[in-house]
């Protein structure tokens, strides 16, 4: 048997914005504790972004987030000997995690000089429905679509 599940910590939200989302993108940018770094790094994104596309940083962030965050993905259940891909709905704390996650993991994967410079790339194609979370998210949902014949064996 498990042991009871851990407790949620509340955030807190961050300086500029006020915003918890903001608290939580932060702390998963954020590497060997080093949070001001993340802060910073995130910050100086936002503002490019704005400078990149003449609008509001935090709304086009806030729009990409949006774009790349999942409905469905697929679980595997092993049912008679065979793995089976079944499509399920994503819980929503899940589909923030999950969005939050491919924009910092596909951020550091594109090429720019500076991690700020990256995430604000990664940022802006995201909010104009292209680039490489978008893409994740795009596959996802064609991977579930796929197997949809396979609903039934519900988790």
């Amino acid at each position: 048997m498990r042991k009871a599940q851990a407790k949620k910590l509340p955030l807190a939200p961050d300086g500029r914005f006020n915003d918890k989302l903001v608290t939580r993108f932060i702390n998963n940018i954020m590497w060997d504790g080093k949070k001001s770094t993340a802060i910073t790094i995130f910050y100086d994104a936002i503002d490019k972004v704005s400078k990149i596309t003449n609008e509001d940083g935090y709304e086009v962030w806030k729009k990409a987030l949006n774009n790349i965050t999942p409905a469905v993905e697929v679980r595997s259940r092993r049912i008679g000997g065979s793995t089976f891909q079944i499509p399920t709905e994503v819980r929503a704390d899940r589909k923030v995690s999950l969005s939050i996650k491919w924009m910092i993991r596909y951020s550091r994967e594109r090429n720019g000089r500076t991690m700020a410079d990256k995430l604000a790339n990664e940022i802006v194609a995201a909010s104009k429905g292209e680039g490489a979370s978008f893409k994740k998210k795009e596959d996802i949902h064609r991977m579930a679509e796929a197997n949809k014949a396979f609903s039934h064996f519900k988790v």
